[in-house]
């Protein structure tokens, strides 16, 4: 089975495919990843996103809190929920965490995260890892109703250096714990793969393991080969890189698109025959851009995926 789908687009060449309603099930309530410069290149969410879409919007280094709150204000007034990154290495003290979370409360209404360690090497102040940030105690007491943690079914070498996932599945499971003490709903949000089936494989250990929280799986969105080479490098995508490196080598691939069809088809179609798979959701990272990701999403997705403006 290819673990990538590449598609040539010759206009008017091909009819519509046929609905595949286990796939527009498994996108319904999808997410999208967003930064404040890719978000200014959006003139209005709503013609590409449906109502309500969960938003993420991640903080890389040197991003200026004072962008990110204004990503979050734009987002959340065109209607959708907001999910800021919150990277505890960059993160100076729990003054600056508790400003932080009130910034975006006070001015963007938020009340839910994505807490990670970030991929920077050196802490700047006194988090170095999520968990810190949870135990802080702040988005408790803020009433955050929904905490998201990291999820890496390919293993991550900032945590476990060594290989493996030793490091990775200790911290899974005590925020698993930290889930059943908490208020707020917990889910794991992944980093992107390409392979539905060490996906599946990997969701599965998790649940044989105990770690019961949701999985919302990432998923590269339609992109040059190229481009999905570059963002798996710099993420540290590691069998997965080994695949696109591969078909890196076919000239003739490597300039047709890429389109996340073929892993979702088959993760869709997973869910449908296991209803109790404890993957839940599809989180898109947008290599390729927004408006392109979405635009995929609205020929796969059916009515839950039409935009708010469309709908």
């Amino acid at each position: 089975m290819g673990l990538l789908n590449f598609r040539k687009r010759d206009a008017g060449a091909e009819a519509p495919a046929p609905a595949n309603r286990d796939l527009e099930a498994f996108l319904e309530g999808y997410s999208i990843e967003v930064m404040p410069r890719t978000a200014e290149k959006v003139e209005d969410f709503r013609d590409l996103l449906p109502e309500g879409t969960r938003v993420y919007i991640a903080h890389i280094e040197g991003t200026p809190i004072d962008e990110m709150v204004a990503t979050a204000r734009r987002v959340a007034g065109e209607g959708y929920r907001v999910m800021p990154h919150f990277p505890a290495r960059i993160i100076k003290d729990q003054a600056t965490l508790r400003d932080w979370i009130a910034r975006y409360q006070g001015e963007a209404g938020v009340d839910q995260a994505l807490l990670l360690a970030g991929g920077v090497e050196k802490p700047h102040g006194d988090f170095h890892s999520s968990m810190q940030l949870m135990e802080s105690g702040e988005f408790d007491k803020a009433g955050f109703k929904r905490l998201h943690v990291a999820g890496h079914p390919e293993g991550n070498r900032d945590i476990d250096p060594k290989g493996g996932t030793a490091n990775v599945d200790e911290a899974l499971h005590w925020k698993q714990k930290f889930s059943e003490t908490t208020d707020a709903e917990m889910a794991i949000a992944t980093q992107f793969a390409f392979d539905a089936g060490p996906l599946i494989k990997w969701a599965d250990s998790l649940h044989a393991a105990g770690i019961t929280m949701p999985i919302h799986i990432g998923i590269a969105g339609p992109a040059k080969l190229q481009t999905l080479i570059k963002f798996a490098i710099a993420c540290g995508v590691g069998p997965s890189l080994k695949v696109l490196q591969k078909r890196a080598m076919d000239v003739s691939k490597l300039l047709l698109p890429y389109e996340p069809t073929e892993v979702l088809t088959e993760l869709a179609a997973h869910k449908a025959a296991n209803p109790d798979f404890n993957i839940t959701g599809v989180h898109f990272f947008p290599l390729g851009g927004i408006k392109t990701n979405a635009n995929w999403a609205i020929e796969h997705g059916g009515r839950s995926a039409r935009p708010a403006n469309a709908s």
